[in-house]
């Protein structure tokens, strides 16, 4: 016990050098915690938002439908398949048929994706039992972008033009029935969605749909002729290449936070070692070998973490536990990034997380602070107390 209570007692006789190391040192914990809990609360919150509202389980896909290809939906349909079929009427499944449409709102011209869904299904979060309504139009739900985007409220009529199936053009009015609001904009820029029965006869392809959208945690994936099977890692990969850039480009601000707290570091133990040679001296000359004192010098470096961390508890908990629960606010340019993350992220904090980065900090610490005391090993206590340091 002799060791850290010595190591207690020299931290507390630096004074200011000790808390100003600490105090930077504890900005590196919050920082690499909190920018740690963000990018994972983003991630966790664009990918459960896309599942619930546009990925489910898992899509079918017919052959020839590209989501990155508009001139390949003219051939991208097909019968929905038997086995498929009895997902849909137990209600793990549900049909999509998409085709390429022109909409004229308020006299402009403008392309829209129309897309046929079943009006009762509970596969995914589009609030698709407005679709229920039959007063003779054509009911149509879209999104608030495209509400924007087209000047369309509830009870508004549009006139939509599409083709069939055999190349002929036809066109309508659809019902504007509500406008539903969602963080997953893929499901509502530019996009129309009506009832798949009625949209399968003004396209004149019965029974048929371009994507078949599987009920989350669904563990159905055979092998179905004419049908591409995607799951969740294929639906999810631009997610987690974005949450991946993300945290690479946030390790690079770690590494710089860390480097300069591990200098301060590193200069204090130069300079403890430059400025004790007698007291080093006097240690050995009473019976302290070299490594008992390499060691006592470690340890007040690496005191330095674990002081960091109290540190950081005292103001670091409670501003971490108010973003988690207010959540981070985005700009409202942040929308038209393509990706499902609303107008406040939630960082997620885990233990592992917590105890990771402290455990990260306090290695990286110790190493630090051993690295000078090396010097210590060549030291004879006679060269110490007459303040001589080879």
């Amino acid at each position: 016990m002799l060791i850290p209570k010595l190591a207690i007692k020299n931290l507390y006789g630096a004074g200011l050098r000790t808390w100003l190391n600490v105090i930077a040192l504890s900005f590196s914990y919050v920082a690499i915690i909190f920018l740690q809990g963000l990018f994972t609360g983003m991630n966790d919150q664009m990918e459960t938002s896309t599942i619930k509202a546009q990925y489910g389980g898992g899509q079918y896909w017919q052959k020839e439908y590209d989501p990155f290809d508009a001139l390949s939906l003219d051939d991208a349909h097909g019968k929905v398949p038997s086995n498929l079929q009895i997902l849909i009427e137990k209600n793990k499944a549900v049909p999509i048929l998409i085709r390429q449409a022109s909409i004229y709102p308020n006299g402009r011209i403008q392309n829209a994706l129309l897309k046929g869904i079943k009006s009762d299904q509970k596969v995914l979060t589009i609030p698709t039992s407005s679709l229920k309504s039959d007063d003779g139009f054509i009911p149509a739900l879209i999104g608030s972008r495209m509400a924007k985007s087209t000047g369309l409220n509830i009870g508004d009529y549009v006139t939509v033009r599409w083709r069939d199936a055999n190349g002929t053009f036809d066109a309508d009015e659809l019902k504007i029935v509500e406008i539903m609001t969602t963080e997953v904009s893929e499901i509502d820029n530019g996009q129309l969605w009506i009832p798949i029965d009625r949209m399968r006869e003004m396209t004149a392809m019965p029974d048929e749909a371009t994507m078949i959208v599987l009920k989350k945690n669904s563990k159905f994936n055979k092998n179905i002729s004419g049908w591409n099977y995607k799951d969740l890692d294929y639906l999810l990969k631009d997610i987690h290449a974005l949450s991946t850039t993300k945290s690479v480009g946030g390790s690079i601000f770690y590494i710089v936070l860390l480097l300069l707290a591990m200098l301060a570091i590193f200069d204090t133990q130069i300079l403890s070692i430059f400025r004790r040679r007698k007291e080093m001296g006097t240690l050995m000359a009473m019976g302290m070998t070299r490594n008992k004192l390499i060691q006592l010098f470690t340890l007040e470096g690496a005191m330095h973490a674990v002081l960091a961390a109290l540190a950081a508890i005292v103001y670091g908990a409670p501003l971490i536990g108010y973003v988690a629960s207010v959540g981070y606010g985005l700009p409202a340019s942040t929308d038209s990034f393509g990706f499902a993350m609303g107008d406040r992220i939630y960082p997620v904090f885990t233990a592992g997380l917590i105890i990771g980065t402290i455990l990260l900090v306090f290695t990286v610490t110790t190493i630090v602070s051993y690295l000078p005391t090396r010097r210590i090993s060549r030291l004879k206590p006679t060269d110490a107390l007459r303040g001589k340091l080879t």
